[in-house]
C-alpha cells in the first residue's frame, strides 16, 4: 500500500506551524513543514479580542502553507486552532478569514480535544514501554497548557487545560532578573494549586514550542535542576545575544522564561521529570484522519 501524504496546520497563540507526513500503518515519517511566529495571542488580555493585524498574519501564513503543503504532494491538510482562537470573543473572525480567502475550514480544538492530540502525538513509537503503564504528556503552548494522564493500550483517562501559557505571562526584562522569575513562578503556582492529577506517572513527556526549544539549552531531560539550569543561561545574556548563541529565534527566547517555569510547575505537579517527546499536537491530528 502507497503510504497516504497528508498535513497539519496548526494555528497557535505563538507559531503558525506546518507539518507534512507520509502515514503508513499508523506511523508518521515527516516529509517536511514550515514555522511562522505569528503572535496571534501576542498584546492581548484574557478577554479581549484578536487584533485585526494579526489575523492578517495568520491568513497570510496559512496560504504560504497551503501551498507548501500542495507542493509537496499532500492529499489533505487539516487546519486546527487552539487556545488563542477559542478563547478570544472574536475567534469566528479568524475562522471566517481563513474560509474566505482559501476556501478552507479552521477546526477549533477545545482542550479536552488538543490534549489528546498531544497524547497521542507524544506517545506515538514510544518504544520499551508497556501498554498499561501509566504515562503523562505535557503541552505548553502559548495561551494554555495541557496535562494529560493515559497508558499506551486505553488512550488518555485524566486531562486538564489550563488557560495559561507562555504568551498569556508577563514578559522578562532582557535579559530577566530574579525578581521576574519570583513574579512568574508566583503567577503558575497559582493556576496549579489545584491541580491533583490521580496517580503518578512513570514517563512523562512534554511537547509544545518551549519544551522543543529548551532542549538546545539543556537537552532532553527537563528535570527540576536542568530547567534551573536552563533559566541561568537565559539570565546571563540578552535576548539577541542567546538566539545567537543557541540558534533559536529571538521571539522563542523572549516566550522561554515562562514557558520554563510553567514546564517546571507542571513536573511538580505530576512528581516526574519530563523528557522532551519527539511528536505533538500536529502528529496526534495527523494520526486521527480518517
Amino acid at each position: 500500500m502507497t503510504p497516504a501524504r497528508i498535513a497539519c496546520i496548526d494555528v497557535g497563540s505563538n507559531t503558525t506551524r506546518l507539518l507534512v507526513v507520509e502515514r503508513e500503518d499508523g506511523q508518521l515519517t515527516e516529509v517536511g513543514g514550515l514555522k511562522v511566529f505569528t503572535s496571534l495571542g501576542a498584546g492581548r488580555a484574557a478577554g479581549e479580542p484578536l487584533h485585526a493585524e494579526r489575523i492578517a498574519a495568520v491568513v497570510e501564513a496559512v496560504g504560504e502553507q497551503l501551498a507548501h503543503a500542495e507542493a509537496l504532494g499532500a492529499g489533505s491538510v487539516d487546519l486546527v486552532a487552539t487556545s488563542a482562537v477559542r478563547s478570544a470573543p472574536n475567534g469566528d473572525a479568524v475562522v471566517a478569514a481563513i474560509q474566505a480567502a482559501h476556501g478552507v475550514e479552521l477546526r477549533v480544538l477545545d482542550g479536552e480535544t488538543e490534549a489528546a492530540y498531544a497524547f497521542a502525538g507524544a506517545t506515538i513509537g514510544l518504544a520499551g514501554v508497556e501498554p498499561d503503564t501509566l504515562l503523562a504528556v505535557v503541552d505548553v503552548g502559548g495561551g494554555s497548557t495541557e496535562l494529560v494522564l493515559g497508558t499506551l493500550a486505553g488512550g488518555p483517562s485524566w486531562s486538564v487545560s489550563l488557560p495559561i501559557g507562555s504568551a498569556r505571562l508577563p514578559q522578562c526584562a532582557n535579559p530577566p532578573c530574579p525578581d521576574d522569575l519570583a513574579s512568574l513562578r508566583a503567577r503558575v503556582h497559582e493556576a496549579f494549586a489545584a491541580i491533583q492529577p490521580p496517580g503518578v506517572p512513570l514517563l512523562a513527556l512534554a511537547v509544545g514550542g518551549s519544551a522543543t526549544s529548551v532542549r538546545r539549552l539543556v537537552g532532553e531531560e527537563l528535570s527540576a535542576t536542568s530547567l534551573v539550569a536552563a533559566l541561568g543561561v537565559l539570565c546571563s545574556g540578552t535576548v539577541a545575544e542567546i538566539a545567537a548563541q543557541h540558534l533559536m529565534e529571538e521571539r522563542r527566547v523572549t516566550l522561554l522564561p515562562a514557558g520554563l517555569v510553567l514546564l517546571g510547575a507542571a513536573a511538580a505537579t505530576l512528581g516526574a521529570p519530563l523528557r522532551v517527546a519527539s511528536g505533538g499536537l500536529r502528529e496526534g491530528v495527523l494520526l486521527a484522519v480518517r
